[in-house]
């Protein structure tokens, strides 16, 4: 029975409204359409949604319900509506902080250039100076400008959490995700210890091919010039980009051009993110694949993994609960996110689809890159279980998070990000999640299709049922539900 003047399908109806107007505004302005992000009168519109009234519902509720199905609707519910109050709550501070993202520019001597596009700047800049002084500017803008902001935001979330019952921040997200973090974090743990040899022996020389200096000596601003890879500029010509896509997912059997539920976006714009994303306004009958290209093999790496994310939604039974639409276990979507984007490391791939004909040197700098990141996430899991167990330490954790991100990765991590880098609601984890699942879909689709499974119009159909579930279940239970055995992010150190 539903509490007295509790109207949960009316509150469903109302959610899945505010989703597809928030959703939308934030594409806009990330892609570079509008220049303000105006989600105070969106959130203003949709209060009720979002009280300690409506929290104390549904968790009333979830408490009261014997139905598995609805019991999990309901917690799906329940983490959007807190994400949802912090989201209003910090609504003015997020508002405030894109409006700078979007309009502040730094100048390195050579003339403006905007704060959003200093990861891009970096990355094609061949002069070793000018990337250290765009980097020092960009920490000086995060001290000055932003940094107050976040810090507003992360103190009204941690303030939020014990207001709702919860000891920390650390411990809401791991009954919201439902997902034990510190377990998690004991594999990521066992993850680095496991790739401690390893990590050089395969960064190193990727980081000489490219003129840069070795692990202990790089510098963070260097990375995106790593990861950029000019040499390889010739194996992933810009003008194959969308064709390659086009083409890998027709041999998979779907035909993006006939997908008119996906909007692709790849025009540049002076304010475009420089991140890529996926938009989901509606699901699955409006879904914005979003990519600013800059060149080389981290745009087909970025176009694939929005991909990813893009047909897993654009394939969502429309018949599905809102919840199993829109909600859910986000490291589901990512892990097909991860395998689409895996491709573009796979040598009969480049082969096939590139006419590559010798692979192997963008296969050494995919693992290379690949296992940076790895462990990059793990550092980021274990200084975000501090961060956000800890509030009274906040002083402590600009020198926490360089400390940990340095021993991690082998290079000074700068302080200043120590807020920026934070991805809300424990995101690092549903990232760590997916890579784990991802590997496990590879393995089955290889045993069952083929090394070349993304030939297989077969393959393309067990994926289109995946993709068919929306996320019912988390990551964990889909595993089990389809090819059996649980998740490990350690065991990734035998499959690098």
């Amino acid at each position: 029975m539903q509490p007295l003047g509790f109207d949960l399908d009316e509150y469903r109806r109302r959610a899945e409204r505010f989703c597809e107007e928030l959703s939308r505004e934030y594409y806009l302005h990330l892609a570079g359409h509008k220049p303000d992000l105006e989600i105070e009168a969106i959130y203003r519109g949709y209060a009720d949604l979002f009280t300690r009234d409506a929290m104390g519902r549904l968790r009333e509720l979830a408490a009261g319900t014997t139905d598995g199905e609805e019991r999990r609707r309901l917690r799906y519910l329940l983490h959007f509506c807190f994400e949802g109050v912090v989201g209003a709550e910090t609504r003015r501070e997020s508002a405030e902080l894109a409006g700078l993202e979007a309009t502040l520019e730094v100048d390195p001597g050579d003339g403006p250039v905007p704060y959003r596009t200093i990861p891009i700047e970096q990355a094609n800049e061949a002069d070793a100076e000018r990337r250290g002084v765009l980097e020092e500017l960009r920490e000086q803008v995060l001290a000055e400008r932003l940094n107050p902001l976040h810090r507003a935001s992360l103190e009204r979330a941690h303030d939020l959490c014990r207001a709702f019952g919860w000891a920390s921040y650390a411990d809401a997200y791991a009954e919201l995700r439902g997902l034990d973090l510190e377990a998690l974090a004991h594999q990521t743990a066992r993850f680095l210890d496991a790739t401690e040899d390893l990590y050089p022996e395969l960064v190193d020389p990727q980081l000489e091919r490219r003129g840069l200096l070795s692990l202990g000596e790089l510098r963070r601003c260097d990375l995106p010039r790593f990861f950029r890879a000019t040499d390889l500029d010739s194996l992933f010509e810009a003008g194959g980009l969308i064709d390659s896509l086009r083409s890998t997912l027709a041999r998979l059997g779907v035909g993006l051009d006939g997908q008119d539920n996906i909007h692709l976006d790849t025009e540049p714009r002076p304010t475009k993110s420089a991140r890529a994303f996926c938009s989901t306004p509606r699901v699955p009958a409006e879904v914005y694949l979003v990519i600013a290209p800059h060149g080389g093999r981290d745009d087909y790496a970025a176009l694939f993994h929005e991909a990813g994310h893009a047909e897993h939604y654009a394939h969502t039974d429309p018949r599905l609960a809102f919840e199993f639409r829109r909600l859910g276990d986000n490291s589901v979507t990512e892990s097909f996110a991860f395998l689409l984007e895996h491709l573009v490391t796979e040598p009969t791939w480049l082969r096939e689809r590139l006419a590559v004909e010798d692979p192997l040197p963008a296969v050494a700098q995919a693992r290379a890159s690949r296992l940076l990141l790895l462990r990059r996430y793990a550092a980021k899991l274990a200084y975000e279980l501090e961060l956000h167990g800890s509030p009274s330490r906040l002083e402590e954790m600009p020198a926490r998070y360089s400390e940990l991100l340095t021993a991690a990765l082998r290079v000074p991590w700068p302080r200043d990000s120590w807020l920026a880098d934070v991805d809300e609601g424990f995101y690092a984890a549903c990232y760590l999640q997916a890579w784990a699942l991802e590997a496990r879909w590879r393995a089955a689709l290889r045993e069952a299709y083929g090394e070349d499974w993304f030939e297989s119009a077969a393959a393309g159909e067990w994926l289109r049922g995946l993709w068919h579930e929306g996320q019912r279940l988390d990551a964990g239970e889909l595993l089990a539900d389809t090819v059996g055995g649980e998740l490990d992010f350690a065991a990734l150190a035998g499959a690098i």
